[in-house]
This record gives C-alpha cells, sequence and structure tokens, in this order.
C-alpha cells in the first residue's frame, strides 16, 4: 500500500530571508502541508518518496536553511553604549558567590549586573530557564576535563544554552564554534549534520579549547575567556603591545574591540547572578527539567519519524534531543550513529527497530525548486539540466511531450536527498543560481532629433535590437521625453555581462 506523499512547501520567495525569518518546523505553521496531486496532479507517484518542494532560491546558504527542519535563533543582546572605560574597583557590600573561576567586581561588572537586571532581564530570564537543561550534563564534562564547572557561564553568555544558535559571524550552537575551529576539534559539519549543536559533543570541543586556552596565556582564565571570543593570537598580539598580561590593562587600550573589552565582565556578571538568582530579582523564573537521555546505534541511514514512531514519542522530543541533526534522517556516511532518544525507550526501541528491514529505515525525499523556462528550453533541454527525465518532468507540470516550455514556470528537482555528500547538491544550487542570474536595464531619456539609428551609433547596438528591447517599430519617430532600454545586463558570477539579444 502506499504511503502518503507529503509536500513541505517552504515559502520564501516573498523576501529574502533575514536570521530571523529563517523557516519554522511544520509544528510552528509557517509550513503549509498538502498531498502531491494537490500542487502537481500527479496521482502516480512513486510510493515511500517524499517529495518537498521549496521556492527558488538565490543563495545556497538559504538553500541550506531553508531545507533544515529546525528553526535556529539569532544570538543578540542589545546593550546600552554607555558601558564606563574605567575601571574602578569596588569593594562589594556583599561577598560574592563561591566559585570556582575568580570574581571580580569593579564598574564594569556592575555594569552588566545592573544591564541583566533591567533592560537585559527578559533575555537573561529566558537564559536562566534554560540553564538547568544542560548545566548539570555540561559541567560534569567540564570536571571530567579537569576544569572548573562554572565555565558553564560561557555557554550561557555565547548563547544563551541554545543548541540552535547563531551569531551574524556565522558561529553556531551553545557554545558558538566558528566552523573551522569546530572542525579543528573533530565536530562533523556538512550538509546533514552540524555536531556544533550538539550540547554534549560541543561541550567536549569546548572544553578542549579552553583547556589549550588556558595553558596559552599561563593558567589565567580572564585572558583565556578573551581568546576564546577573540581568538588567541589577537590577545597575544594585544599582551605584546601594551606589555601586560593584565585583561583589565589591556581592555583600556584601543587594539581589543569593544565585544572583546566587555566578554569578561559580561561573563562574571553572568555567573553572579546565575549563582543567586534570587538575590537579583530572578525568584520566579521557571527552570526547565535537565536533559535526560539514552543512547542508541543507528547501524545505518534511517529516517527520524521512523524512531520517533518506534520510540512512541512525538516527532519534535526527537529533533529536540538531536538538534545536530539538520535533515531528517541520521547522516549518511556515519554508520553507528549514536542517536539520543528520552530516557526509558531503550529496551522499546531495541525490540521494535529490530522488527524493521534495514531497505526499510530510510526513505528518500526528492527536492524542488521553480524554474522559468526562456525561448530554447525544451522538455529535453530542462530535464537534461536538471537531472530528471522528461516523462517526469512533463508529469509534474500537467504537460505533454511538444509542449512549448518559454515564459512557464515549472517545477523541477534541485537536489536529490540520497546523494551522499555535498558535491551533487552543490552542483544542482549552482545550476539554480545560474537561472536566476538578475537581468539590469540602462535607460535614455529621448531627446530632440534623436532616431533610433542614432541612438544605436552612440550606444554600440543596432537599431533593430534596440528596436526589440523597446517594443518599437524600427522607422517609427522617438518621442522626446520617452525613456527607452539602451543596453542590458546580466549578472553572472558577480560579473555584468551585456545581453546581445534572444537572436535578434
Amino acid at each position: 500500500m502506499k504511503s502518503v506523499i507529503t509536500i513541505l512547501i517552504t515559502m520564501l520567495l516573498a523576501s529574502p530571508l533575514t536570521a530571523g525569518e529563517l523557516p519554522s518546523a511544520p509544528e510552528n505553521g509557517a509550513s503549509a502541508v498538502a498531498s502531491l496531486s494537490e500542487v502537481s496532479g500527479d496521482s502516480g507517484a512513486t510510493p515511500d518518496v517524499q517529495y518537498i518542494v521549496v521556492a527558488a532560491l538565490s543563495q545556497e546558504e538559504r538553500l541550506s536553511h531553508a531545507l533544515e527542519l529546525q528553526p535556529s535563533d539569532l544570538f543578540t543582546l542589545e546593550e546600552e553604549n554607555k558601558v564606563p572605560d574605567d575601571l574602578e574597583l569596588k569593594l562589594p557590600e556583599e561577598e560574592l558567590p563561591a566559585s570556582d573561576i575568580p570574581l571580580t567586581l569593579n564598574n564594569k561588572v556592575q555594569y552588566f549586573v545592573d544591564y541583566f537586571r533591567t533592560n537585559g532581564r527578559d533575555a537573561f530570564a529566558r537564559w536562566l530557564s534554560r540553564s538547568e537543561r544542560y548545566i548539570p550534563m555540561m559541567k560534569q564534562v567540564l570536571k571530567k576535563e579537569g576544569l572548573p564547572e562554572d565555565l558553564v557561564y560561557v555557554a550561557m553568555i555565547e548563547s544563551g544554552f541554545s543548541p540552535h544558535a547563531y551569531s551574524v559571524a556565522s558561529a553556531v550552537g551553545p557554545w558558538q564554534f566558528m566552523s573551522a575551529t569546530g572542525k579543528h576539534y573533530s565536530l562533523r559539519i556538512d550538509q546533514w549534520i552540524d555536531e556544533r549543536r550538539d550540547p554534549l559533543k560541543s561541550t567536549i570541543a569546548a572544553a578542549m579549547y579552553l583547556k589549550e586556552l588556558y595553558g596559552i596565556f599561563n593558567k589565567d582564565w580572564y585572558l583565556a575567556a578573551a581568546g576564546y571570543n577573540a581568538g588567541e593570537n589577537k590577545i597575544l598580539r594585544a599582551i605584546n603591545m601594551y606589555e601586560s598580561r593584565d585583561f583589565w590593562q589591556l581592555s583600556k587600550g584601543a587594539y581589543l574591540k569593544r565585544e572583546t573589552k566587555d566578554y569578561v565582565p559580561r561573563l562574571l556578571a553572568a555567573a553572579i547572578i546565575a549563582k543567586d538568582p534570587a538575590k537579583y530579582g530572578f525568584a520566579d523564573v521557571a527552570y526547565l527539567p535537565p536533559i535526560e537521555f539514552d543512547t542508541v546505534v543507528i547501524p545505518s541511514r534511517t529516517n527520524l519519524d521512523l524512531v520517533a514512531k518506534v520510540c512512541d514519542i512525538p516527532y519534535q522530543t526527537l529533533r529536540d534531543l538531536n538538534p545536530e541533526l539538520r535533515r531528517w534522517s541520521t547522516p549518511p556516511d556515519y554508520p553507528n550513529y549514536e542517536l539520543k532518544i528520552p530516557l526509558g525507550k531503550k529496551g522499546l526501541f531495541d525490540a521494535e527497530f529490530a522488527k524493521i528491514a534495514e531497505d526499510k529505515r530510510y526513505v528518500e525525499k526528492v527536492l524542488y525548486t521553480r524554474y522559468k523556462a526562456r525561448k530554447q528550453d525544451t522538455l529535453a533541454s530542462v530535464a537534461k539540466r536538471f537531472g530528471a527525465t522528461q516523462q517526469a518532468l512533463a508529469e509534474l507540470n500537467h504537460l505533454k511531450s511538444g509542449s512549448k516550455l518559454r515564459g512557464r514556470s515549472l517545477i523541477v528537482p534541485v537536489l536529490n536527498a540520497s546523494m551522499d555528500g555535498e558535491t551533487e547538491g552543490k552542483r544542482a544550487v549552482a545550476k539554480v543560481r545560474k537561472e536566476e542570474s538578475r537581468e539590469f536595464k540602462k535607460y535614455y531619456t529621448v531627446k530632440k532629433g534623436d532616431t533610433l539609428i542614432t541612438l544605436a551609433r552612440r550606444f554600440n547596438v543596432s537599431a533593430r535590437l534596440l528596436a526589440a528591447w523597446n517594443n518599437l517599430k524600427e522607422k517609427v519617430a522617438l518621442r522626446p521625453g520617452k525613456r527607452i532600454i539602451v543596453a542590458r545586463y546580466m549578472e553572472k558570477n558577480g560579473e555584468m555581462t551585456p545581453v546581445a539579444g534572444d537572436n535578434v
């Protein structure tokens, strides 16, 4: 019996995506679900294949975001630009909370304590709410690596403990790793998985990096934290420039960016409040329960919705436990992948998963975009360009074999989800990007005495081409004040290329 075939229609055409407009999971109402016949009229689709239609995309990054099944949060913290530059040390009226990293109170730290209690209160309350979900696990990792457990507050100011956080600089995950740094610490990052989002694996990587920084900066946690933010080389250059290894002294100079100067006081302020939240007005925070899970070994690529069904849990629960997975399945080329499932479900999983044949555990998904056909396009040429068959393309778009395509908006395959690796995906996206090259026109306002012939000579084009561009007869008189097209360009690969015309 054929399985239900669904289409996830991601609405991306209205405007370019911004960080706050990333497509959400279907549960959040950002996507419309319909049967294939409602969109394409194809009632004879191949069974056990899910089709995802995505709107035309001009950038590979947008395609990547559109295909991810979990929304992301842009991590920002709006602060008033009134951070004091002087460093007046203060003797606290009350003792600072006990901590295994050195806590300091000066006017810069006090500024952020006050900020988190006032203008930044809503954001900080959310951070606190999420904190108990991840802090116990993160502290266990840090302790195992011989590091101070209160370094968990680095993750607090980096991401607010959100696995889905990303920054304008493309840092990702609870510890905000850049791609190169994440890969340096053995985190896998590709179109199927981004282990920077895995709370456990990213914490292990962060512990390794922080331990390395601690050694580089002669066991000074303030310099190590600053190095985590700006990079160790930046801080080493500042040390050489100012001939000082005191973070507060370095932050008085102009070399370090404001973000780095504020990083350590923000970290200290977050730790001071988070270790005694009621004292600072956060007694009413509702904390999420600690994350608890079992891990099961997935021998080969497997659909997540199948695992959710086997474990008798909501699909989104499984997604939340495995935020590193960017698509609908465990990644290819990753045998014996350790998937996290809710605590207590391991026995049920082992019993039920073993009953499913290996070739039934993964179902292909085929991704589509829209392509506007041009004058010379045929079903054969379009099918060849996108790696499809003429018959499939015709059925998908309600076309006969000899149908004219010029000007039609066609549904065409972009990426077959069963492909391993990124090469084929990038090649397919490149095809779409090439076809979506933007056209630009140059206009001229007709003056008294201008003719098509004189303007053709002036702008080095033929009179016939000028007439075609402007839908004019070649011998027509030009009316002064009329704006006409005198040149056309296409933007391809960042360069402007003149358009010679469609065989005119």
